[in-house]
């Protein structure tokens, strides 16, 4: 997933949110890559989220986020 698109995804059965952001790039302040460092206004200069909106995307799941299901599972495992 690039820095274009910002997903997060609402479970709707446990209320929880994950957040995907899958991007190397370091001006892109939704990369994990972005440094703590550039803040604005030299942020605003050079990063690409002030120059183009990324698209985001949040889809809302009839389930539970995957934290949730690994705990369910390992507990009918007992």
């Amino acid at each position: 997933m690039c820095r274009w698109r910002h997903v997060n995804n609402i479970y709707l059965r446990c209320g929880h949110v994950e957040e995907l952001i899958r991007c190397e790039s370091t001006h892109c302040k939704f990369s994990s890559n972005h440094p703590r460092s550039c803040v604005p206004p030299y942020c605003s200069r050079t990063c690409n989220q002030y120059h183009l909106f990324p698209e985001r995307y949040v889809p809302e799941i009839n389930g539970f986020c995957s934290a949730c299901t690994s705990a369910m599972s390992s507990r009918s495992r007992r």
